[in-house]
């Protein structure tokens, strides 16, 4: 067992904070938990804790920080001393709304991560009670009603160094990655625990540092990623790619812009890695090269489209198909 549990939240970036919160909120059918200054906090209805995402007006699209909640006190303090002997500390903070104090570190490209354990777990107002006692929130049909953040896709300028620090600063395990022709590490899918990625890494096609690929919200079927196709449409989201089943890990899924402009997934299935000796599947460059699961081939801006945008790619988004009145 790792020393830490699980993604706890993301701290997202959008220079368009009105259409954003409204893409999260009746799209992705996002819980409003609260407000604080220039950010909103959003969760799942599945989502043991008061929320997934924090959603923050900024000049830029992007991720602000990955959140990491251990398994305890003193599993915290083990990863922090991990991480201050690597040198990538950047120091403790206070909390933010609805956890204690974290310690903030960076990977070895800049994404910025915190470290936390003490949390509030999710007290829902009488309108938002389940009728099960096992289960944090009533369920709402509203949008693709998106169940809880699954995982988060970075982009880094050296896989090999982001995934090491994961696996010895961290403790992820890793589960399959994506190894080219000349020996350079292009993706690698990790997790923390036997979901087959929490945490991926895959190379940033311009060499840039720090920037996001997309964010992965979970639904239960895949019944209900096809019906976020049709929810997506009918609210004119530019769609990059519809639903379809990867090869890497396996997922059912969806992707999209929310207005933004940083890239959403809508997800499920992949599969659960049970052997204590599991060892790593290894995808060569050619295998990769063959597109999705089915054989669908894998759009251009897939490869290198990320937030913060770079120049050569701010057209993306604005030629991405949307359904409806031109």
């Amino acid at each position: 067992m790792s020393d830490l549990a699980h993604i706890g939240h993301v701290e997202l970036l959008t220079p368009k904070p009105e259409e954003s919160l409204a893409f999260f909120r009746d799209v992705l059918g996002m819980e409003e938990e609260a407000h604080e200054g220039q950010s909103v906090f959003l969760r799942g209805w599945g989502d043991y804790q008061r929320y997934s995402l924090k959603l923050t007006e900024s000049d830029r699209a992007g991720l602000e920080h990955t959140a990491l909640r251990a398994w305890s006190p003193e599993a915290l303090e083990r990863r922090v001393a991990e991480v201050e002997a690597a040198g990538l500390g950047l120091g403790w903070i206070d909390g933010d709304l609805g956890h204690g104090p974290a310690y903030r570190c960076a990977d070895p490209d800049g994404h910025v991560l915190e470290l936390y354990y003490d949390t509030e777990r999710y007290s829902p107002p009488e309108g938002l009670r389940p009728a099960l006692k096992n289960q944090p929130q009533r369920y709402l049909p509203r949008g693709a009603a998106v169940k809880r953040l699954d995982h988060v896709n970075l982009l880094a300028a050296d896989v090999a160094a982001a995934r090491q620090f994961a696996q010895q600063q961290l403790g992820y395990r890793l589960y399959e990655q994506v190894i080219l022709d000349d020996g350079t590490e292009a993706g690698a899918w990790l997790s923390l625990t036997i979901a087959a990625h929490e945490l991926i890494y895959v190379r940033d096609a311009y060499g840039v540092r720090g920037r996001l690929h997309h964010l992965a919200f979970w639904v239960d079927t895949r019944e209900e990623v096809l019906r976020a196709a049709d929810v997506f449409v009918d609210a004119y989201v530019p769609i990059e790619a519809a639903p379809s089943k990867h090869a890497v890990a396996q997922g059912f899924f969806l992707y999209g812009f929310e207005p933004g402009g940083n890239r959403i997934e809508v997800t499920t299935g992949g599969y659960f890695v049970y052997d204590p000796d599991y060892e790593p599947v290894v995808w060569s460059e050619s295998e990769r090269a063959r597109g999705q699961a089915w054989g669908v081939e894998t759009v251009h801006s897939f490869h290198t489209y990320g937030t913060p945008v770079v120049p050569g790619d701010e057209e993306v988004v604005a030629r991405t198909p949307v359904y409806g009145p031109s």
